[in-house]
């Protein structure tokens, strides 16, 4: 098991091909799909032979970046993923967050854990300027949890959907947070490091 990251109660890791059928159980779930597909699970051919390779191919694009499997660290019992990558065609200043969980994780605090973590070792370590994260607009649930890690507002926008799904035509929302803002909010990301300046002033980043 090739572990990117540990925080209290998550194990963040990659992926293999062993983990399809935990990714075909958690995307059977109406509830879990409700405000990606209407409720529509995805078959099993398409995570075999497109979400799965997918993410595999994803760890190779840029390094420390990707979608990661999410474990509970106590049991070794299978939760989700998260998400944390540059967007389609933009370089790894910027990541996408995202996240996707059992609905009996729901409810626990573990989207925002595992949120907060992946954000601190990209501004910390990865060189992350700022963190962006999308949702329809009436997913009450998941932009709780971008606001509880820190993200703020951007804008509201409408995309094309192929098949529409109840509450596309309140359109998207993006979420943002800068590696600025961080510092303002939750203060040095790296320990002191011995520097030449004025008593009193922080190292750079």
């Amino acid at each position: 098991m090739q572990v990117f990251l540990k925080t209290e109660r998550l194990v963040l890791r990659r992926f293999t091909e062993a983990d399809a059928d935990d990714l075909f159980d958690l995307d059977g779930d109406p509830e879990v799909m409700r405000f990606l597909t209407g409720g529509k699970p995805t078959p099993r051919e398409v995570i075999r032979d497109e979400t799965l390779p997918r993410f595999l191919r994803a760890y190779e694009r840029f390094e420390g970046f990707g979608v990661w499997a999410a474990n509970e660290r106590s049991n070794g019992k299978f939760l989700g993923w998260f998400e944390f990558h540059p967007p389609e065609g933009r370089g790894p200043e910027e990541a996408e967050l995202g996240y996707r969980l059992r609905r009996s994780a729901w409810g626990k605090g573990y989207a925002t854990e595992g949120s907060l973590a992946l954000i601190r070792k990209g501004f910390a370590e990865l060189g992350v300027r700022r963190v962006v994260a999308e949702t329809m607009a009436v997913n009450s649930a998941s932009r709780r949890v971008m606001e509880k890690a820190g993200l703020t507002y951007v804008r509201t926008f409408h995309q094309y959907w192929p098949e529409p799904i109840a509450g596309a035509e309140h359109g998207e929302v993006e979420y943002a947070l800068t590696k600025a803002d961080y510092r303002v909010k939750y203060g040095l990301l790296d320990p002191p490091r011995p520097t030449h300046k004025s008593p009193g002033v922080p190292p750079d980043f």
